[in-house]
């Protein structure tokens, strides 16, 4: 019996709302536009973070990276001499001291970079050579695309093998065969052994152990033809540097471990780096405040969306009250014949629920194709999720309610006699 009383009622409103159709829809608009607005600038705030979050969970909530820095010194006594000797940075004693001193590291990854010239036939490329172990695969986890990683056996016998990017092998290996092939890095020749899919890029917004420009090769192999010490040319001045390591990477059993023994390295090597010439980064932590940074992006960009319901809202409230000053005398009759103020009050409410609930409807359609919109044209990645659906469709159900119980309760006050009379 309720159920086909609500079904007459909701039936009687949609038809009142058909009467003024011009009207309805311009009062729906408020609420259309604020719903979509709310998932549209969700989208956006979501895809915004979508990338960093995901490099920084590819890096490993169970790493730790350590960089070398050149200090703010070394750089001030380059441009008083003419030829000078910067020495700086992580030394391999340090890798040997962080393994003996925490029982609690299970793998150290140590990385050598070097920039070089790579080049096949009449293609050139400036690489980065990144001197490593087998290690640095399962620590920085990167899909293969063709061929193997590198190997043990490689750096016990100093094989010349390289493995490319998928990036640096299109500019270097298009059109020729690619395993196999033998490439010259600086003055010597490589054998290429495998393509890796690397994830860091020049303009990531999430410092990364790789680049795009990488070409990785045993850590024995780079120092023995490179060494330690480069010479650079620049403004008419010869700048040498000696570098062991430029970066450490070091793995440990559980997320719970990672904080306490960052802090420990840390302590560490300020005993044995006093210029304070590395910099140790922690995964975990640029999670944790990216995620807080994401969940407050997304609170301050639905709050402005939400701005938009409240003005739609405020419309619904607006026009309801009008109607009710138009609908005074059909008011009166209802209450003359027997109509309850509950029901006047439950029939305003319903007819403030449809407009709301139809303008959700609505509005959800368009804030799925604005994103869909921005990717396309704009290249922005954008992801609408489903709790944006759900909360902007019962923030807009909640709008009608919460403004059309005003209107609601104005119409079922009105006097019976009062209302007949109104012309």
């Amino acid at each position: 019996m309720r159920h086909r009383k609500l079904l007459r009622n909701i039936r009687l409103g949609i038809k009142t709302l058909v009467l003024h159709k011009l009207r309805s829809v311009l009062t729906m608009l408020g609420v259309v536009f604020g719903v979509a607005s709310v998932i549209a600038m969700l989208a956006v705030g979501e895809g915004a973070s979508k990338e960093a979050l995901e490099q920084i969970r590819k890096l490993g909530s169970t790493n730790i990276i350590i960089t070398s820095v050149k200090p703010i010194e070394d750089s001030s006594a380059v441009r008083s001499s003419r030829m000078s000797m910067n020495i700086y940075g992580l030394l391999y004693e340090d890798e040997l001291r962080a393994k003996e001193t925490f029982a609690r590291i299970t793998h150290t990854v140590p990385v050598k970079v070097v920039r070089k010239e790579g080049r096949l036939g009449t293609r050139t490329m400036d690489l980065r050579i990144v001197g490593t172990t087998p290690k640095w695969f399962d620590l920085v986890q990167r899909p293969m695309i063709v061929g193997r990683a590198l190997t043990p056996r490689d750096g016990d016998e100093r094989a010349g093998v390289v493995v490319l990017t998928e990036y640096g092998a299109r500019r270097l290996l298009a059109t020729e065969r690619t395993i196999g092939e033998s490439l010259r890095i600086g003055g010597t020749y490589f054998e290429v052994v495998g393509i890796v899919q690397s994830e860091g890029g020049q303009g990531s917004s999430v410092q990364t152990p790789d680049q795009e420009v990488d070409a990785y090769t045993p850590i024995e192999v780079a120092r023995e033809r490179y060494g330690d010490i480069h010479t650079q040319r620049a403004s008419g001045s010869f700048i040498r540097e000696s570098v062991e390591m430029h970066q450490l990477l070091v793995q440990v059993p559980t997320t719970a471990d990672v904080e306490p023994v960052a802090a420990g390295l840390g302590v560490m090597l300020k005993r044995f780096h006093p210029k304070g010439d590395y910099r140790i980064s922690v995964p975990l932590a640029l999670l944790r405040q990216a995620e807080a940074t994401k969940r407050t992006f997304n609170v301050v960009l639905g709050s402005i969306a939400g701005i938009s319901l409240l003005v739609g809202g405020i419309g619904i409230m607006n026009i309801m009250l009008a109607s009710v000053t138009e609908r005074t005398r059909e008011i009166g009759i209802r209450r003359a014949i027997g109509a309850k103020r509950r029901q006047i009050i439950g029939q305003f409410l319903i007819e403030t629920v449809v407009l709301s609930t139809a303008g959700g409807l609505v509005g959800v359609t368009i804030g799925l194709f604005i994103p869909w919109l921005i990717t396309r044209v704009a290249g922005m990645p954008t992801v609408v999720t489903a709790q944006s659906l759900i909360l902007a469709v019962g923030i807009s159900m909640t709008v009608g309610i919460v403004f059309g119980l005003y209107p609601a309760r104005h119409a079922a006050g009105l006097d019976p006699i009062e209302a007949l009379r109104h012309e």
